[in-house]
């Protein structure tokens, strides 16, 4: 496996003209140079057999014969990632899959957010803590949570300690993998038909450009990202005319794409016929995050837009992000909101004759009470292990009701 040559760390790594929200402000730290030269030496983290494999799988998740659940934490901790830890979380991923999968009779593929997921956009570059402004917490591959002048710091040393980070995750999963191909017959109805590989795989937002392109490799003529299995783009950095679009454009990875309720019928044309230009099932994911109340309206004009222009996507919804409010001081959101919106999509999807692919969810691994619902039954319990970086995840028992609700819609 080879890198695709030696790149001028002094310049950005994105084509003229293209312009990359929501970076972190570090080129002038004597540190950026090293760091990336470090990255562009490093072995890529997936490999093409495996890229090839996912798409497989979500060709399949697109053709309605299975459905997908990527989930996993807001944002990643540094210190979370050996590997009884990533058990834990995939722990969780396979619950909840087997339950969809025992509702719907269909095989799930399982996706985190996980080994990569460590940088965060923000509405604001600033927050005031105890009446300091400080630069925002972008996630540990930008800056740290302690709300003090020195951690907030953009670091570019931190793209190194996220890579070394999401090797580690990574190398977990596939063992994983390994363990559970061992013992999957070769055709099994909840396991899907032979060639299915359900995961766990991996997969983060794409947001930091010079993290992901200096993690661009070449094998076979053929560039693929090496961060990730499944990249996706946000809300903020989906323009078509981004440096993010235009670079994961330029790879054979698996790509996802967040449709927030600003999406229009013209800018969802023509960012997905600049990454799926060859409208490929596999290659595309969509993951819709309007907001309970603008779902049902907002929606269907963009799934008709997508269908007549011959893409075939996997269709997600990410029933938390559009439904974020504030009580008692904190972020959260109401498991209520979270159903409604779920299976607004799911009817709006299956009216206008597409497959409802599945969810894209922040779930934690542990019993947090950051979402009101469920044994959170009041404002006053969200303090109790409220333990997310950013922004408020499900617990366990909340993401299961929410799974049922959804299968039932």
């Amino acid at each position: 496996m080879t890198g695709d040559g030696a790149r001028d760390t002094s310049r950005p790594p994105w084509p003229a003209g293209a312009e990359a929200a929501q970076q972190p402000d570090w080129a002038t730290h004597p540190a950026y140079g090293p760091s990336c030269t470090v990255l562009e030496s490093a072995p890529a983290l997936v490999t093409p057999e495996e890229l090839a494999w996912l798409r497989r799988a979500l060709a399949v998740v697109a053709g309605g014969g299975a459905v997908m659940l990527q989930l996993g934490d807001c944002a990643e901790s540094f210190e979370e990632t050996d590997a009884g830890q990533v058990r834990a979380k995939t722990a969780v991923l396979h619950a909840l899959a087997d339950e969809v999968a025992d509702g719907t009779g269909l095989p799930v593929l399982r996706v985190g957010r996980i080994g990569g997921q460590f940088a965060k956009p923000r509405t604001r570059p600033h927050e005031e803590v105890g009446g300091v402004l400080l630069p925002a917490f972008r996630g540990h591959m930008v800056n740290g949570e302690s709300p003090t002048p020195e951690a907030r710091v953009h670091d570019p040393r931190r793209m190194v300690r996220a890579y070394e980070a999401s090797a580690d995750v990574l190398r977990a999963l596939a063992r994983e993998r390994d363990q559970r191909a061992r013992h999957v017959p070769e055709f099994h109805e909840a396991q899907g038909p032979q060639g299915f590989e359900d995961g766990p795989w991996a997969s983060h937002d794409a947001l930091v450009v010079d993290y992901e392109a200096r993690l661009i490799r070449t094998e076979g003529g053929r560039r693929f990202l090496g961060s990730t299995h499944l990249p996706w783009l946000g809300d903020r950095t989906r323009a078509p005319d981004s440096a993010h679009v235009r670079l994961l454009a330029s790879v054979v990875n698996p790509v996802a794409l967040k449709l927030g309720p600003s999406t229009t019928t013209v800018e969802l044309r023509e960012v997905c016929a600049l990454l799926d230009p060859h409208r490929i099932p596999g290659r595309l994911t969509l993951i819709v995050r309007m907001g309970a109340e603008r779902v049902t309206g907002q929606l269907p004009p963009l799934v008709a837009a997508v269908r007549d222009a011959g893409h075939r996507p996997v269709w997600l919804s990410d029933p938390m992000h559009g439904n974020t409010v504030r009580e008692a001081g904190r972020k959260t959101r109401r498991l209520t909101d979270i159903v409604d919106e779920a299976s607004r999509c799911k009817r709006v999807l299956e009216r206008a004759g597409e497959h409802p692919g599945g969810l894209h969810l922040e779930v934690a691994a542990s019993d947090v009470t950051e979402c009101l619902g469920g044994k959170v039954d009041g404002v006053d319990r969200l303090a109790e292990r409220y333990t997310t970086l950013c922004d408020p995840r499900l617990n366990p028992d909340q993401a299961a009701e929410l799974m049922r609700a959804w299968v039932r819609a």
